[in-house]
């Protein structure tokens, strides 16, 4: 059966942790559901891995909306959270109600997710929730707060810290499902956990989070940079990069392809991807 967003609400009370990866096309997207993945996030991250901006504040909800319809396409048993873009939700709770509505009604999605848990953030949550809309908080460091915040961890002060815990305490009582804690100290992110009763999903946040997500990219090895908290499993940077030069190498030299190794009656069932 598909993952809904109780069943993430009990396997925190069981204590069987949560697997997140990002999303943002077919391919990936039917791979990594396949493999098992419980949440796949169509994040805003795809502004800068897939779209080559410098921050995510460039993306647009169209954009969005385009790889979110890819990627629920391929998805048989994950649940799709989608990001809402900058701007598209933090004018007022009525903004963030249509682009929300927009993602629910045109990807097939199951929800969304949006940054902040300050007071009128909660609110808009409040309403979202309200209107049956199903959200995933998320606090500590917020990329679309780059130029205010940077990339640094958060939450190191006591002051800081409090607040976070506030925000976290704020958007469950505002009806979130879940709450991603982005690069906040292990300690806080386990304090944070042991308070909510709804799921934390770290992303370097230490372990004692509820469940981890990583963006995909990341995991295989085919960021040009990797963020500290990261790990790759694989390197398919170097992997494709060979390919393809072991490829240029075999047509230069007229290996590639050999008629001997053409195959000239290929069924239906073989047919090529049109290029």
């Amino acid at each position: 059966m598909a993952v809904t967003t109780h069943q993430l609400i009990q396997w925190k009370q069981q204590g069987r942790r949560i697997v997140a990866l990002t999303g943002y096309d077919y391919a990936i997207a039917q791979l990594i559901d396949q493999a098992g993945t419980d949440i796949i996030l169509v994040g805003d991250s795809l502004a800068m891995t897939v779209l080559g901006y410098e921050t995510t504040l460039p993306l647009t909800l169209d954009e969005m909306l385009h790889h979110a319809k890819a990627v629920r396409r391929a998805v048989k048993q994950a649940l799709v959270v989608v990001d809402l873009p900058f701007l598209t939700y933090q004018e007022s709770p009525q903004q963030a109600m249509h682009s929300a509505g927009r993602v629910l009604k045109e990807t097939g999605a199951q929800a969304v997710k949006l940054e902040g848990g300050y007071p009128a953030m909660a609110a808009t949550v409040s309403q979202l929730t309200s209107a049956g809309i199903p959200v995933m908080g998320h606090v500590g460091l917020t990329p679309q707060s780059v130029h205010q915040l940077g990339y640094k961890k958060q939450g190191k002060t006591a002051e800081s810290a409090d607040r976070i815990l506030a925000e976290s305490i704020a958007l469950q009582e505002a009806g979130a499902f879940a709450i991603v804690l982005e690069h906040i100290p292990p300690d806080l992110a386990a304090q944070i956990t042991q308070k909510l009763t709804i799921p934390t999903i770290g992303i370097g946040a230490g372990p004692d989070c509820d469940g981890q997500v990583l963006v995909t990219s990341d995991l295989l090895g085919l960021s040009e940079k990797q963020p500290p908290f990261a790990k790759s499993y694989v390197n398919l940077r170097a992997t494709i990069t060979q390919a393809v030069q072991d490829y240029s190498l075999e047509v230069r030299e007229s290996k590639f392809p050999k008629s001997s190794t053409i195959n000239r009656t290929d069924s239906p069932s073989s047919k090529p991807n049109a290029t």
